[in-house]
């Protein structure tokens, strides 16, 4: 299956380590809100903790904007139980707040497209998906570079203002919050430059 923006995200149903329980979770619960996936490879490594934890101290921010997360990796819900007591609660205050799924055999991964059959683990890939269940933006990393909370957060804002304002509106560079837009349109082609300058990514 090839995966991309603009197509409906796959569904999925697994156990998950959520709210000091082990459950059971579908994506498709959580239509009607914006998701972020976060796949990672494993706990107990490196990198992963430290992703973990800064996408948690944005949570209550992306809770805000009505944005639900999803860490994903091959790790049992046990084994997420056990790392969250042993270490994540040890990083960040009452360990990491949102659902830490389990795909042990990595079929999640394989259907969005980050599973590393070699290696047997999820590469960092990270999708957002719309309250339509559409994927709007996704990114895939190799395991040694961890990801940024703030620039996810960046995107997220830009991807939720578009929708708002059904498309009349576009985000360019570097936009953030208060920035100027850009809107599509005949009389606008050849003459981004009267509207968007360079001076504004600095």
């Amino acid at each position: 299956m090839c995966i991309r923006p603009g197509l409906v995200a796959p569904d999925f149903e697994a156990q998950a380590y959520a709210d000091g329980q082990i459950k059971t979770l579908k994506l498709s619960d959580f239509r009607g809100k914006w998701v972020l996936l976060v796949f990672y490879p494993a706990d107990f490594t490196f990198v992963c903790p430290t992703e973990l934890v800064a996408i948690a101290k944005k949570y209550q921010d992306l809770k805000n904007m009505n944005v639900e997360v999803l860490g994903i990796s091959i790790d049992t819900p046990f084994v997420h139980k056990v790392w969250q007591e042993m270490e994540l609660s040890k990083m960040i205050e009452g360990g990491i707040p949102y659902p830490l799924v389990s795909d042990p055999a990595g079929k999640i991964g394989q259907l969005y497209g980050v599973y590393d059959e070699k290696a047997g683990i999820n590469l960092r890939g990270t999708f957002l998906i719309d309250p339509d269940g559409v994927i709007q933006f996704m990114d895939i990393l190799n395991a040694p570079v961890g990801r940024n909370a703030d620039e996810l957060v960046r995107r997220i804002k830009a991807f939720q203002h578009v929708r708002e304002t059904g498309g009349a509106e576009v985000c360019p560079a570097h936009w953030e919050p208060g920035k100027p837009t850009l809107k599509p349109g005949a009389e606008l082609a050849g003459k981004v430059y009267e509207t968007w300058k360079a001076e504004l990514i600095d």
